[in-house]
């Protein structure tokens, strides 16, 4: 079996040394994953975000790269494989330009000078930036704002990337954009991680999904079988996506035919209705 690119074994943090955000978070990540992170506000999928980039540094447990074990003096190692998209992009950005912005990490490796520009020009492309380099961040709209924060750490050149609620605030144009690059992401071999109160994106993008509640993992799977978990559902505060739903429905009909997987977007339904005659 593959070996796991990133590790959390049995995390625990508080903030006020009396209420735990995490308690005993448990994930394995392995290189290439799509997961959706689900679960209600409080969980502690952002806490649980922050000590996997080494922003913060669990009280109890222990964080692994490819198998090995981080020591509290390591965690800076984790900057240099993951990066995290913040649901709040006035949060990460810090520069005057949008192009000093997405400078900003590659300067701090220390990078020559070449290799700085090289990754800039490289993410501004990659995110269609390049007309708005010399514009001030907090000019753009928020769904530039997005793929500006998104620039920061495809310059980092992180492997892992972990998108905190990535399509809040995003109008559907901006939903779609952001989208399409997790798509091109994903197809060049990037771990992904993203959570989400989206449960239709959740289920049709996801190729695992991870349930938060109450500071750990009370569900991990494939995101069909983890949505028929009802007690986890129902403890997360979660909804059924609306593929499920209609597919739920054409099953209690007799409208579908007998074995059918859930269809996870509207063109594998029509796929799956025109495949049963109806």
């Amino acid at each position: 079996m593959a070996q796991p690119v990133l590790q959390a074994k049995e995390l625990y943090f508080s903030y006020d040394g009396r209420q735990d955000a995490l308690s005993g978070a448990s994930l394995d990540i392995y290189a290439g994953e799509r997961i959706a992170v689900l679960g209600p506000n409080g969980a502690g999928k952002s806490t649980f975000f922050l000590c996997l980039t080494g922003v913060l540094a669990p009280e109890r447990g222990v964080i692994a790269l490819d198998g090995a074990p981080l020591r509290d003096k390591e965690r800076r190692r984790l900057c240099a494989r993951v990066g995290i998209v913040f649901q709040n992009a006035d949060d990460q950005i810090v520069a005057s330009t949008v192009a000093g912005e997405v400078s900003f990490g590659p300067m701090n490796l220390r990078l020559p000078k070449k290799e700085v520009a090289r990754r800039v020009d490289y993410a501004l492309d990659y995110m269609a930036l390049q007309p708005l380099r010399a514009r001030p961040p907090h000019e753009l709209s928020g769904g530039e704002k997005k793929r500006v924060t998104i620039a920061d750490i495809l310059a980092m050149e992180s492997e892992i990337i972990l998108f905190d609620e990535p399509g809040a605030s995003l109008d559907p144009a901006g939903g779609a954009r952001l989208e399409a690059v997790l798509d091109r992401l994903s197809a060049e071999k990037r771990t992904l991680v993203i959570s989400t109160h989206d449960m239709d994106f959740a289920f049709r993008w996801a190729t695992r999904a991870v349930v938060f509640a109450g500071g750990r993992v009370i569900a991990d799977g494939a995101p069909e079988n983890v949505f028929r978990d009802r007690a986890a559902i129902a403890r997360a505060q979660l909804r059924l996506p609306a593929m499920m739903e209609v597919f739920d429905l054409l099953c209690a009909r007799s409208i579908t035919p007998a074995g059918a997987r859930c269809p996870r977007t509207p063109a594998e339904l029509a796929a799956l209705l025109n495949g049963a005659g109806a």
